[in-house]
Formats: C-alpha cells, structure tokens, sequence
C-alpha cells in the first residue's frame, strides 16, 4: 500500500536495518502475499466482483496464519485494493463485476508473527487491449528496474530515477504524489521510495533495510484524483493505470525479493 510524500515536518531519520532472522520474518509474511496473489490471479475473470476476490483473500489469509494487514489500517474498510481500469490504488471492493477487457491491479498486505509483507500486481482480464498489455509489460519491466538499483551503497533516488526513465522511454507517465517506503515491524517505514527524481539524491542505502519498491504507471498523465471516498485513487484524465510492487531487502551483494513467489512459475531474477 503506496503512501503520500511526507511535508518535511512529518519526515523522521529512523531507518531501520534488519538482521537475517528479522528478515526471514518479513519474508515468510511477504510470502504469504505472494501466494494470496497467486490465487487471486488464478480467480480474475469476468463477471467476478471485486468483493469477492476480497473474501478470497481474507480467507486464504487467515487459513494460512496471518493477518490482513489493509484491514483497519486507518480506516480502511477491505483486506485487499483491487484497483480497476483508471482506478491506480486503494480502491475499496464491492459489487464491481470484472469484464472482459479490463485491467485490475491487486494490492495485498500481511501482518504475520509481527511482520508485514507488501506486493501488488496488474492482471488482464481476458484478452485486453494493445495499450493495455503495453502498460502492464512496462510497469513489471520498470519493478524490476528498481529492483536491480536496491544495492547497498547506492541511493533511494537511483531506484527512483530507473523506474522513472524506463516509464518515460515507453511514452507513460509515473504517478507523483504516492511512494513506496520501507517495511518491516510496520507496514509503513522510511524512507519514502519516489518513483521519480535525479539518481544519486537521497538516504544512502544500507544492507538490512527492507523496502515496499512499486511504480503506479499512467498510460496519459500523471495527475490523480481522490474520489469522494476518501481512498480510491484515479488518473485525472480517465486513462488506464498499473501497479506492482515487490518488498525487497538491500544486500551487500544486491536485492533479494522477499516477495517473489517461489515454485509457481513466477519468480522474479534481478
């Protein structure tokens, strides 16, 4: 779950650096993620609702030992976001049916044994558009972009300016005013990780800090609304949006993607 850029009052120094046993935790709750989006993928299909893939999720969740972490996170009212056509995250599900055609990027978090994991991936439903399928191949190529820039020594903006230069190459545009951030005994921890900016600016990063890295890519401009919900974030001009996020812990010797599904055919190398 992407969050905004702080105001400088509201930012705070504290980075945490986890150690091996800190990070199989977050793993272990990041791979739980990665299952429940397995299965979620395997369930799209037109006709099905976005509230039921949110039961779906919840209950997969639970049966296998954790928590939604979405759900009562400062309000919100579901366990999963499953964002729809120009709907770039935090969507709240309901009755929506899915058609033919549409795109639906599926944001899922999980709190367990005191550790949370965070990933988001776009899926077609059915056969989509030429735009469409282009949106999807840049947004996970851009990831993974980022990804590869998670490397001890290196800056938060490094990752920032990759993700932005493979968007801008491909004609999109990445959205500003959410990031990604770190993760670990909170959902929510710094830094905050733009999709965007200069390479070489930013927190230096450090081996054992674990980060929520997740390009929210615009086939037109950048600019979002809020709807009167107060969370389902849209591109202001209607076109279509895609999201993917991975966590991901800094090595000395580069990233590892804690949320990488292992086993299922979609493992992610950096």
């Amino acid at each position: 779950m992407s969050v905004r850029p702080a105001r400088a009052a509201e930012k705070t120094d504290v980075v945490y650096l986890r150690d091996r046993q800190e990070i199989e935790a977050i793993r272990a709750a990041a791979q739980l993620v990665a299952r429940t989006l397995g299965m979620l993928g395997r369930a799209v299909r037109p006709g099905v609702t976005t509230g039921e893939l949110d039961r779906l999720a919840e209950e997969f969740i639970r049966d296998h030992g954790g928590r939604p972490a979405f759900k009562g996170y400062r309000g919100f009212p579901a366990s999963i976001c499953p964002s729809v056509n120009e709907e770039v995250v935090h969507a709240i599900p309901g009755p929506r049916p899915l058609r033919e055609g549409d795109l639906i990027g599926i944001d899922v978090g999980v709190e367990k044994d005191g550790f949370y994991g965070d990933s988001a991936c776009t899926f077609p439903v059915g056969e989509v558009g030429a735009v469409a399928g282009r949106l999807v191949e840049v947004t996970r190529a851009a990831l993974m972009e980022g990804v590869a820039r998670a490397r001890a020594g290196n800056r938060v903006g490094d990752i920032s300016h990759a993700i932005q230069s493979h968007v801008e190459r491909h004609g999109f545009s990445v959205v500003r005013t959410l990031v990604g951030h770190g993760i670990g005994r909170e959902m929510h921890e710094e830094p905050q990780v733009p999709n965007y900016g200069p390479p070489d600016r930013g927190p230096r990063l450090m081996a054992g800090q674990v980060l929520a890295i997740e390009p929210m890519v615009n086939a037109g401009g950048a600019e979002v609304v809020t709807r009167p919900d107060g969370w389902t974030v849209v591109t202001k001009d209607g076109s279509l949006s895609a999201h993917f996020e991975h966590t991901v812990a800094v090595g000395r010797d580069g990233p590892e993607i804690l949320s990488a599904a292992d086993g299922d055919g979609t493992k992610e190398e950096v």
